[in-house]
Order: C-alpha cells, then structure tokens, then sequence
C-alpha cells in the first residue's frame, strides 16, 4: 500500500468513526436532552460526556451565531483539507502520512457538522482536579494526535533521513 493510499484510509477511517460518535451521540444517547452524562470518576480524574455545541475553532475561539460564521469556519477548513492532501502527496513515512490523514480525516468530520447543524459536535469532556479541558470529539482529537505526530516527526527524524524541497 503507498503511503498516499495509506494515509487517506486513515483519514476515512477516522472520519467514519467521528460521524458514527456523533450519530450515536445525537440520536440514541440523546445527549443534548440529557446535557451531560456521566462515565468515569477515579479520584480526581473523570470523564463525562458533555453536549456542547461549538461555533468556533479551537477552545471555541471566533465564535459566532451569525449564517456566515460557520460558513466562512467550514470553508476555511476545507482549504487547509486541500493543503493537507496536496502535503499527504508528498509524504515521506507512514508515520506523516498517517498523521495527515488524521488531520484530514478531523477537519472533514468538522466540516460536515459545520455544513449541516452549523456548528461541531463536541462531546468527550475530560477532567482533572476539577479543571476541564475543553469538550472535544474524535475529529479533534484526530486532528490534536495528527499534529502531535507531525511535529514530533520533523523534530527526531535525522536530518539525513529528509528529502530536500523540490
């Protein structure tokens, strides 16, 4: 399998089961009747499912009511998807091409609740010493890995193991 091949079903992958999250979250769980459930508490540390609908980016920066809002957020993510793809045609390990999917994969599954609630899912609601950080979903959470991968691949690959720039 290319690595192109590899990191675009790694991008599916995650997207389907960010929607599948999503779906199971809205329509069976009914989590935004219910607004918060409860599912692990060890000491200090929990994690609860929390309904919140993001109209920003991250932390839930730039947000806004407005019709264009989540257009201009949704289109905008869609070109950084494209810049994605474009990178992921030149990726020279797995390890990059499959943080790119997740990446890719994240900002589609964004996208579409964007395109059709206007505004991103976020459910996972992770705590420690009761400070939350923010509520997240698999897309984020693909996109947080992705980029982790990706800076941690350009800062411990040796310096011989880099294609130069064409």
């Amino acid at each position: 399998m290319s690595l192109r091949a590899a990191g675009l079903l790694f991008a599916l992958v995650l997207l389907v089961l960010d929607q599948l999250s999503k779906w199971w979250v809205l329509e069976v769980l009914r989590l935004p009747e219910r607004r918060s459930l409860p599912l692990l508490e060890a000491g200090p540390f929990g994690l609860d499912l929390t309904m919140v609908w993001n109209r920003g980016v991250t932390f839930g920066m730039f947000s806004g009511d407005g019709a264009w809002n989540h257009l201009i957020l949704a289109l905008l993510a869609m070109a950084v998807a494209a810049l994605l793809l474009r990178w992921l045609w030149r990726a020279e390990n797995l390890w990059a091409a499959l943080a790119l999917g997740a990446v890719i994969g994240g900002a589609v599954g964004n996208v579409i609740d964007r395109f059709r609630f206007g505004a991103v899912v976020d459910f996972v609601d992770a705590y420690a010493w009761e400070w939350h950080w923010y509520v997240f979903n698999i897309a984020d959470a693909g996109i947080v890995c992705g980029v982790a991968v990706l800076v941690a691949d350009a800062l411990i690959r040796p310096e011989g193991k880099r294609k130069e720039a064409p």
